[in-house]
């Protein structure tokens, strides 16, 4: 079977990514009201903005009760303010296996999940008679996939229940692969299929095998092409980009996975966790100084800003600062934000690697029996909260001090 991290990949990442328009028309063309409509929406989600973008698109779904399009713009919104809720939204979660964390989930509330589901019915259902009907029409085909694609995004990531979003999924993959079959010129169908494609390649021997007899392909050369040309369409740039940020970061491709969360940030300027998600890239690239001017900046934004926060957001700007700090050296400056940290109810998978980072302070200032006890104390917390690379890194800690394989960054 593939692997949570692989569906944690397609679906989170690829899938959503598909969802915003159905023509898809190339950048000197206009965009059609509906398609204009369900843009401004996602503009408003993508800014975290998600009482607007849910008010607008319960207007669409009401004005324009016939189009799919309408039902699956809803559907979207609701799903992305779920996963914001849970705070399941971070590159983190992607990078280190955290994606097996939200396998076992508590329902959603009843009325936003008997929201998601009626309108992903319905967008499913409109797709269904528009393909049944013009059965040459590949923007009706491609509708369909998008539809099934969502259904199977938030069957994995908000039910938790991966396998049940097989068939759906496969689906999706499927009508795009028409799509491009009959279109090639529809760049914005690479965005699923690239994205799968890219995921499988990455699985083991035997369960890539398994996917192929399922009817996936692979590639992860060409996958990763196929997102990067759906950057160049309108609908689905934004889209490419947040899925090319995760390939490039897995494929240690950090400067350039830093410079698409810059236009990011600068697309959506009120998305604060784009700037957050850009500290981290940069640290990944070396570059701790920028990193760290990056999160003071954008820590003093988050606590400036009204809006609803994710879980434990606070706690997760000042242990990314720690661990920037203890990167480049400044111990007590990083034992100040951790420690701060831990006062301010960080998610479990963060409170673990607090105690991580803590350790590493401790070995650094000679401190072994300290550092025994926060290893100690990360690896509870890792293993209780699902978090491989932490619990590996805890028990290769206590085997061994920590110290810099190089000079500490700068």
């Amino acid at each position: 079977m593939i692997t949570r991290l692989c569906w944690g990949v397609a679906l989170t990442l690829a899938i959503a990514g598909a969802t915003r328009g159905s023509a898809a028309p190339a950048p000197q063309q206009t965009l059609s009201p509906i398609d204009s409509a369900a843009a401004g929406i996602f503009n408003a989600a993508y800014n975290l903005n998600y009482d607007e973008a849910l008010r607008r698109a319960r207007q669409m779904v009401a004005s324009s009760p016939d189009e799919s399009l309408a039902h699956r713009t809803l559907a979207t919104v609701v799903w992305m303010h779920l996963l914001f809720d849970r705070g399941a939204s971070s590159i983190d979660h992607y990078l280190s296996g955290l994606t097996s964390s939200t396998i076992q989930l508590p329902p959603p509330p009843p009325e936003r999940a008997a929201e998601f589901r009626r309108h992903v019915d319905r967008a499913i259902a409109l797709a269904e008679t528009r393909v049944r009907q013009r059965p040459a029409d590949v923007s009706a085909r491609y509708d369909l996939g998008v539809a099934h694609g969502l259904l199977a995004s938030y069957i994995a990531t908000i039910e938790g229940k991966v396998t049940q979003a097989f068939g759906s999924a496969k689906r999706a993959f499927d009508a795009h692969e028409e799509v491009l079959a009959r279109a090639p010129d529809r760049l914005e169908a690479g965005l699923v299929v690239g994205t799968y494609r890219y995921a499988i390649a990455a699985l083991s021997m035997p369960r890539r095998l398994l996917a192929y007899l399922a009817g996936f392909g692979g590639g992860k050369e060409r996958g990763v092409s196929m997102v990067e040309e759906a950057t160049h369409r309108e609908l689905t740039r934004t889209d490419a980009r947040i899925a090319l940020v995760l390939m490039y970061s897995r494929e240690g491709r950090h400067l350039e996975a830093l410079a698409l969360l810059k236009a990011l940030a600068t697309a959506y300027p009120e998305n604060r966790l784009l700037q957050l998600e850009a500290g981290s890239a940069a640290l990944r690239a070396g570059r701790a100084a920028e990193s760290e001017t990056l999160l003071t900046a954008g820590l003093a934004w988050h606590d400036r800003d009204p809006r609803p926060k994710i879980p434990g957001e606070r706690a997760l700007w000042l242990y990314k600062r720690g661990i920037t700090r203890v990167s480049l050296y400044r111990l007590d400056g990083a034992v100040t934000d951790l420690r701060l940290a831990l006062t301010h109810e960080p998610t479990g998978w963060v409170r673990g690697r607090i105690h991580l980072e803590l350790g590493k302070v401790a070995d650094l200032r000679g401190q072994r029996a300290d550092a025994l006890l926060e290893y100690r104390r990360s690896s509870d917390l890792c293993r209780t909260h699902r978090d491989p690379w932490c619990s590996e890194q805890a028990a290769l800690l206590t085997k061994r001090p920590f110290r810099f394989a190089t000079d500490p960054v700068d």
